[in-house]
């Protein structure tokens, strides 16, 4: 009998996810062709994608997707392949995007499955990267939120990441000047030398406040924050009068003790603009965001390095922890099934 495996959530936890303990493994026997109805597949993931969001649906708070209950198959967005179909839309052979959970193989209806389109990139792991929810958010957060024109400062924080990654380079593209935050020296290299930033700076470094109030001399315009926390509190210092804040994330946040904002006062000084979204907002406008990210990343205009774990779908929980101790530049992606992966 054939089995695949999924993970589950087994406990809440009240800080770091713990390794053995947040998480069990569960073994099933593979659905197959008879088990399926009219409009459904069987679909195998070939990569999963690993998110800082994925921190806060396992906790209880009231969010904007409900909390991943315990038992339940831990929520995630994967890309794979049509193993057994009763679909006309989604036939054998098909590539497909869905919110697939962490798991290898999965039943779904063709009402769950995304296409996706070959003629916007050549290369599977952009669907979950540049043209996914990371470079959309980059992409809204950007154009949407920030309204990133020519001669703006622009500040993105958790630069050497998936979406920070996105946002600033999106920004050059507007004509921004932009300076990255990292965690080391060589990602803030890497951001500069390889990914085209003015400027980066390691928030380690023991005189990163003062480098950044040297590199904000004439103040920050748009500040895209993936982190949150005392970096937040600083650029809030920095702030030029109705400077737009583009709170897309927290991670600093998320396995610690939350960080009460000191400078709070500077919004209202500042008249600052701090606003929240959530990339699902822009759902109806996901085909031109996809559209517009192509014609760059064709173009060279967006660059990108994603960072891919061997070893299936048991490395989902030790990917999920290292996203917080800064393991990957670029997106982090699990590589679920290595028969299927990019060439």
């Amino acid at each position: 009998m054939a089995t695949y495996q999924s993970v589950h959530l087994s406990k809440r936890p009240t800080g770091r996810v713990e390794l053995g303990e947040t998480f069990s493994t569960q073994i099933h026997r593979s659905p197959i062709a008879a088990d399926l109805q009219d409009g459904e597949v069987i679909l195998r993931v070939i990569y999963l994608s690993i998110d800082p969001a994925m921190r806060g649906w396992i906790d209880e708070e009231r969010s904007y997707l409900p909390p991943v209950q315990i038992g339940e198959v831990m929520r995630g967005f994967g890309l794979g392949v049509v193993e057994e179909s009763k679909s006309s839309l989604f036939p054998e052979g098909t590539y497909a995007l869905a919110k697939t959970g962490w798991t290898e193989i999965i039943k779904l209806s063709e009402s769950d499955l995304e296409e996706i389109d070959d003629q916007l990139t050549n290369s599977l792991t952009d669907w979950l990267d540049v043209l996914g929810f990371t470079g959309m958010t980059a992409y809204f957060g950007i154009t949407d939120v920030g309204k990133v024109k020519e001669g703006d400062l622009v500040v993105v924080t958790g630069a050497a990441g998936a979406t920070g990654l996105m946002a600033g380079q999106i920004a050059k593209i507007k004509g921004a000047t932009v300076i990255g935050i990292a965690g080391s020296d060589e990602k803030c290299s890497w951001l500069v030398e390889d990914m085209g930033f003015d400027d980066a700076l390691n928030y380690r470094a023991v005189d990163f406040e003062r480098k950044l109030e040297s590199a904000t001399a004439s103040l920050i315009d748009v500040f895209y924050d993936n982190v949150g926390g005392e970096i937040l509190d600083m650029a809030l210092l920095r702030a030029k009068p109705h400077a737009r804040f583009v709170m897309c994330g927290a991670i600093s946040q998320h396995n610690e003790k939350a960080y009460g904002l000191r400078n709070y006062l500077m919004v209202t000084r500042m008249r600052v603009t701090m606003q929240g979204f959530i990339i699902f907002d822009y759902s109806q406008r996901f085909p031109e965001a996809r559209q517009q990210l192509s014609k760059w990343l064709s173009k060279g205009l967006i660059r990108r390095r994603p960072t891919i774990l061997q070893g299936g779908i048991s490395q989902a929980e030790v990917a999920l922890l290292g996203l917080y101790e800064g393991l990957n530049t670029g997106k982090l992606l699990i590589e679920v099934d290595g028969g299927q992966r990019d060439q």
